[in-house]
């Protein structure tokens, strides 16, 4: 297997559980308080890690509490934090997460240290960026950092997934160095201006992504699955069905199935269903990471649902 290089944010996901979202200035009582690990990053190294991936984390974290205890969160998990900085003066990332009885969520995000990921940084790691097979990486992060540390990975020869979330506007030169785009629908109609109701709708606006310099786009689409849109041609991927619970980090453990599959070797049409299997297992216990699935509960689900 390739090796994967995680360059994101490193977040603690304080949640509340609620009966259903509230209008602006009113107050309602939640059920539920936990303090999670999470982060786009953290989420996604988790998640091929367990898999079983060979993963090295790219990342910062604030001198405090919660940057020292996600550090042994990520040796447990069996992490590489080789490449996670310690920043002074800043704290660690921390995301504000609320998820209604019907599983959906709301976040806000404050980035701490996460902001502070510059190219500075990004160059102090670049022997570990250069050297994986697959890199992975978001916009949850300092942006000129985040491409450019997808520049090198490009540059080196991996291959390069980003995960544009939040989404914000990029430039064709930043969407050249990567391989693959992977929007949910909401990121879609923002990066583009596009909107994307319907799979044509979403064909249409990953066609201008294409045409800005992406090599595919993956349209995340909740129930619908999954479609892939190429310079050659469209497909959509059905996904799989669960009982969700929470889906805070579906989008995340799609990825990372994604990344860990292309690093077997896998089709392009395998890597996406292990990526289906592997975020939807994700959405069957409440929190970022407390049910992203080990290879053998993805290949279950694959084959109890074929």
């Amino acid at each position: 297997m390739k090796k994967i290089c995680v360059m994101g944010s490193i977040n603690v996901d304080l949640t509340v559980s609620i009966p259903r979202f509230h209008a602006p200035g009113e107050t309602i009582e939640g059920t539920n308080f936990a303090t999670f690990t999470g982060g786009k990053g953290g989420n996604q190294a988790i998640a091929a890690a367990r898999l079983g991936a060979d993963v090295t984390l790219v990342g910062a974290i604030g001198e405090d509490d919660f940057g020292r205890s996600y550090l042994e969160t990520f040796r447990k998990e069996g992490v590489n934090p080789a490449g996670v900085a310690v920043v002074p003066g800043v704290s660690t990332g921390t995301a504000l997460i609320e998820v209604a009885a019907d599983g959906d969520n709301r976040i806000a995000y404050i980035p701490g240290a996460n902001g502070k990921l510059t190219e500075a940084l990004i160059d102090a790691q670049r022997t570990l960026i250069e050297s994986a097979g697959v890199f992975m990486f978001q916009m949850e992060t300092y942006l000129p950092g985040a491409f450019h540390a997808a520049r090198l990975a490009h540059e080196a020869g991996a291959c390069v997934i980003l995960d544009p979330a939040p989404a914000q506007p990029v430039s064709a030169e930043w969407l050249s160095y990567c391989d693959y785009v992977t929007p949910n629908e909401t990121e879609l109609a923002l990066l583009t201006g596009m909107p994307v109701k319907t799979i044509e709708d979403a064909e249409a606006a990953a066609r201008k992504l294409i045409s800005m310099g992406a090599k595919a786009v993956l349209n995340k689409r909740g129930p619908q699955g999954v479609l892939l849109v190429t310079a050659e041609g469209s497909q959509l991927f059905k996904g799989f069905k669960v009982n969700a619970v929470d889906t805070t980090a579906a989008g995340d453990s799609f990825n990372a199935g994604f990344a860990v599959g292309l690093a077997m070797g896998d089709s392009l049409p395998d890597a996406i269903r292990l990526a289906n299997a592997v975020g939807a297992l994700s959405t069957t216990a409440a929190g970022a990471q407390a049910a992203m699935p080990t290879m053998a509960a993805a290949k279950e689900l694959m084959d109890s649902q074929r």
